[in-house]
């Protein structure tokens, strides 16, 4: 019978075969020790001289790390085993004896492990990452689908600018002239929002900046809900209601996982609604108390960010932000022109936004007017401003950076290891 090495207990005292590759091996005298990876977890396998074939007992002894093989025992419980579980082998496999491998238990340099990703992802950490990454994205979706909200799928390749042109991947599209990989998929989203009430997109989205900080990628994958008649108070709740939910997640279901990231659970577990939620005024106020100069109108970057979240055990959002330092399509406080009704999430131990949104410009003229200030083309966003003609309502929406989520939630220093295969400045390779 093979099954996947997670699903051990329900095949405890029966004869099994585990399809997998050799993590690592041990030797002691006529007993081979063989820890055996199937991308759903690890098992202990013994290759007893005794109980094998001598053609069987050398093919163990010979097995190089990473080796692909299939074994046929007898599985049992065994509490000092990896996983509980333990297989004593009674027929053995090589289906590739791997060449030597690269990623030895030594310490490696983050560039030699990253130009080695497609390798690195078989270790136990990486295992750990991937799995809480799938748990995050899983967490959200099953969220929204549940909240009544609809995914629709937005177009990567687009005709125009969403959150700044200095920041664009350009390419050539066929007659037609210039198209640009998607900074979000927000704008169809507005689209898609008139037509059903609650939508949300989530896919990949890219920006050209030359950044090369911890919390940055070109490539990053983002989960963006959007709804009409969705104040910005509501988007704040509702966002605080799907991190709360997924932080919940992850905790019950990959707790295994965040251990052997040696992740301080009590930091998570200390994320609950509601999230305090503070004006971008309350905000700079805080700063220069703490010594920091910023003054009404700037932006804030990953220092500011820091400084503070951290008088926070819980994402804290930041509201009403200067216009001049957000997007065109930012709905203004009626009663505060000056500044606009968006927000951003803050996570807290240092790992910065990682939801941004707010209420957008539902006024045809006022957002006509918006494009001309920022000097964008009035053709191109046609469609866009269509939409404010033809019953138009208030709306929000937000999107969530999968990354920088599963960095703060797993607790590693850079994004980079958020994402099967990242995509920075100064790497394309592997």
């Amino acid at each position: 019978m093979h099954f996947r090495i997670e699903q051990a207990a329900a095949h405890a005292g029966q004869e099994v075969e585990i399809r997998g590759w050799l993590y690592n091996k041990r030797s002691s005298g006529k007993i081979h020790f063989l820890l055996i990876r199937d991308g759903s977890g690890i098992l202990q396998a013994v290759v007893a001289k005794q109980d094998v074939s001598a053609e069987v007992f050398a093919s163990a002894e010979t097995l190089t790390q990473e080796s692909s093989l299939i074994v046929r025992g007898m599985l049992r419980e065994d509490r000092r085993a990896p996983g509980g579980y333990e297989l004593s082998v009674a027929d053995l496999t090589v289906v590739q004896q791997a060449a030597p491998y690269p990623i030895t238990p030594k310490e490696h340099g983050v560039e030699f492990l990253m130009d080695h990703r497609h390798l690195w992802l078989r270790s136990r950490r990486q295992h750990a990452l991937m799995r809480i990454r799938a748990e995050v994205m899983r967490g959200c979706t099953d969220f929204l689908d549940a909240q009544g909200f609809l995914r629709v799928d937005t177009p990567i390749l687009t005709p125009a600018s969403v959150e700044g042109t200095t920041t664009l991947f350009e390419t050539t599209y066929f007659d037609l002239g210039r198209a640009y990989l998607a900074q979000s998929g927000q704008l169809y989203n507005e689209a898609a929002a008139a037509a059903f009430g609650r939508v949300y997109c989530f896919g990949p989205t890219f920006r050209a900046e030359k950044s090369k900080t911890r919390r940055h990628l070109i490539e990053f994958w983002m989960l963006e809900p959007e709804a009409a008649f969705m104040t910005l108070d509501e988007y704040m709740s509702l966002a605080e209601e799907m991190v709360s939910a997924v932080i919940a997640r992850v905790l019950e279901r990959r707790r295994t996982e965040l251990e052997v990231l040696e992740r301080d659970l009590s930091r998570l577990e200390a994320v609950r609604p509601p999230f305090p939620r503070i004006s971008y005024d309350e905000a700079i106020q805080r700063l220069n108390a703490a010594g920091h100069p910023t003054r009404w109108g700037d932006d804030f970057g990953g220092d500011e960010e820091t400084v503070v979240s951290s008088a926070f055990d819980r994402p804290v959002f930041v509201h009403r932000y200067p216009a001049p330092i957000k997007a065109f399509y930012m709905q203004p406080d009626p009663d505060r022109p000056e500044v606009v009704l968006g927000a951003d999430l803050l996570a807290p131990e240092g790992y910065g936004e990682i939801i941004g949104g707010g209420q957008r410009i539902h006024d045809a003229e006022l957002l006509e007017r918006r494009l001309e200030e920022h000097g964008l083309p009035k053709d191109v966003y046609r469609w866009y401003v269509d939409l404010r003609r033809y019953g138009s309502v208030p709306h929000s929406g937000f999107g969530i950076g999968i990354e920088r989520t599963v960095a703060w939630i797993a607790g590693i220093e850079h994004v980079r290891e958020a994402i099967p295969f990242p995509r920075l400045l100064n790497r394309l390779y592997p």
